[in-house]
């Protein structure tokens, strides 16, 4: 059916963005302030935009300042004050994508709608969006549509949806039967995402009885229960590695009227998925975790603060939670003990890469713009709502309930001296079997890419975007705290991948995009490094350009937060271990520059003047 067709239909059928329903949300959430992610989120989905009027009309009620609500609605990628589409399709434009044949999808989904991204087909039916990424590395390319995730999509894919989409299909049609492995088939989710888990380790991935954590610290103190994990050597998983026992002691001696637990689950570091698998298979695991962490600090109330792109968990992560509650494992008198009360709520994000930061993803859960504190005080001092608050991320609570049960000497006799237990790494790239490996500490990343089925490859970025670039030579490395610290992701580069301008370039475009350009250094050195690396790419650059870019390391550390201080980490990683690339690229010496502009013949007369 031609394409002109096709829409005349679709405009028979395209609703007006519906008005009103702004009242009942905020009503909703009893008009709190703090509530305002709530708020917006879901006059989003069901305005298709939060409009100015939405605005005024949550400023009123509120009691916020409308600038207040207007920056935050401004801040997130996920929000919008123009209607995005009855079908939106965020696009994701990371590395890995762009191995898999990003180009070639976008391009389809630009003829098949006639527009550009960044732009609403005429009829409204079709926004077309690209965005960092969904979490979905090792099933690229992938698309996020209404909140639903399509995986492994090729031109062909690309041009049955739109057609579906005239077609007058809804999302779940266009999604299909097809789903993916595990959970995935659950009748709240049924996703088509897999989720690839191709080692399973001794920890997270092991047998696990459900309740058996509440159960035991029931029976226990919360001086226990943080001595059990202190005594373990657990460290957080998110990559800075603090002592998870000493976080949640600190958090509990800060003496106030309310203590929050809250687990960081906004995974937004390209590379990196093990949250969305974890919280697929085993998510009342964590949620003991949670459970075990508010006991240990005091807390009545967990937060999951979880990425917007996995949106479409939320009603099967509240099953679970509902299910918890009818078998008294969460509310009131947890496990028939009196006086042991808590509850974990979901909070979701937006859209920011910044606020897996703590003090951001705090700022963002309380409706703000997720931009990161001055510290200190820290938020086991100052956190949610100004009360003392644990963030742990989402391996590190399912870990630690493990550890509740079997004991630290099981947990402290896997490892490194320095780095107990196991880690869960997402490997993807350019590699037969991507997916999630759970490995012990000090396993060497050579042994990793042979479970992977990597061959003939240049590179490995460990940590994501804001880790390390390694070189062969440095693959015998192991992975631990003390030696290659990750949060987990691993991406291979294959040989006949350009380093520079396929990898570098586009971390440098996701970081200038995800700055909350808060710091002037990552607002403005972001886009100076990548203006030096384009031109050193066209010819035009010399060895002291290189040589800057090294020395701008340093005005990095200026920024506040640790995103901001490893943005450039996909350049200086990349000169230290693979300078012959650069250097490779240098087409004019540095003394063969000549300035038009003479300085001194054009200071002469002042020069004279002041003598």
């Amino acid at each position: 059916m031609p394409k002109k067709t096709l829409k005349k239909k679709a405009n028979k059928k395209s609703p007006a963005v519906k008005s009103g329903g702004t009242s009942a949300i905020i009503k909703k959430y009893n008009a709190d302030p703090t509530r305002l992610m709530d708020i917006l989120l879901e006059v989003q989905a069901s305005q298709g935009c939060v409009s100015d009027a939405a605005i005024k009309e949550i400023s009123k009620s509120t009691g916020l300042p409308i600038a207040d609500v207007n920056q935050t609605v401004t801040f997130y990628q996920f929000f919008s004050k123009k209607p995005r589409g009855k079908f939106t399709i965020y696009l994701n434009n990371s590395v890995v994508s762009t191995f898999k044949g990003f180009d070639e999808v976008k391009d389809t989904f630009e003829k098949a709608t006639g527009i550009k991204f960044g732009n609403v087909t005429k009829d409204g039916q079709i926004g077309l969006f690209l965005t960092a990424d969904i979490g979905m590395n090792d099933q690229e390319p992938a698309a996020i549509i209404n909140n639903q995730v399509f995986t492994n999509l090729t031109p062909e894919k690309a041009r049955a949806i739109i057609a579906g989409i005239y077609e007058g299909k809804t999302i779940d049609q266009l999604k299909g039967t097809k789903y993916g492995d595990g959970k995935n088939s659950h009748p709240l989710l049924k996703s088509m995402v897999q989720n690839n888990i191709m080692k399973k380790g001794e920890v997270v991935f092991s047998d696990y009885a459900p309740g058996e954590t509440i159960k035991k610290i029931a029976n226990m103190s919360s001086t226990d229960v943080i001595n059990i994990v202190k005594s373990s050597g657990l460290r957080g998983r998110g990559g800075a590695g603090f002592p998870t026992g000493m976080k949640w002691e600190f958090c509990r001696k800060n003496q106030a009227e309310k203590h929050y637990l809250l687990c960081n689950a906004d995974e937004g570091e390209p590379g990196t998925f093990k949250d969305r698998v974890i919280l697929t298979e085993i998510p009342m695991l964590v949620f003991e975790g949670m459970t075990a962490a508010g006991y240990a600090i005091g807390a009545d109330l967990g937060i999951l603060y979880l990425r917007n792109e996995y949106l479409y968990m939320k009603d099967y992560l509240n099953s679970v939670l509902d299910d918890m509650r009818s078998k008294g494992l969460l509310g009131i008198s947890i496990a028939g003990r009196k006086g042991f009360n808590y509850d974990i709520r979901i909070q979701f994000g937006a859209g920011a890469y910044v606020c897996g930061e703590e003090s951001a993803l705090i700022e963002s859960a309380e409706g703000k713009r997720g931009e990161p504190r001055d510290r200190p005080p820290f938020p086991v001092e100052n956190g949610y709502l100004g009360m003392p608050t644990s963030v742990n991320n989402v391996e590190t609570l399912a870990t630690a309930a493990k550890i509740i049960v079997k004991g630290a000497e099981w947990f402290s006799a896997m490892g490194t001296k320095d780095s107990k237990g196991t880690k869960v790494l997402c490997v993807s790239g350019d590699c037969a079997n991507p997916g999630l490996y759970e490995v012990v500490f000090g396993t060497k990343i050579s042994d990793v890419l042979k479970m992977a089925g990597a061959e003939d490859i240049q590179a490995v970025q460990v940590g994501g975007p804001s880790g390390t670039c390694i070189a062969l030579e440095s693959f015998d490395r192991t992975i631990a705290f003390e030696d290659m610290a990750t949060g987990g992701a691993l991406i291979i580069i294959g040989k006949d991948r350009a380093l520079l301008k396929e990898v570098v370039l586009n971390y440098l475009d996701f970081f200038i995009e995800e700055s909350c350009g808060s710091c002037v250094p990552c607002r403005a050195m972001t886009v100076n490094y990548k203006k030096t690396l384009e031109k050193l790419l066209h010819g035009y650059a010399t060895k002291a350009d290189i040589d800057a870019m090294l020395s701008w390391e340093s005005m990095m550390k200026k920024n506040r937060c640790g995103l901001g201080q490893t943005a450039m980490n996909p350049v200086v990683t990349t000169i230290k271990n693979f300078r012959n690339l650069y250097n490779g690229l240098i087409k004019i010496t540095d003394d063969s520059i000549k300035p038009s502009f003479d300085e001194k013949a054009a200071t002469k007369d002042y020069e004279e003047a002041v003598k």
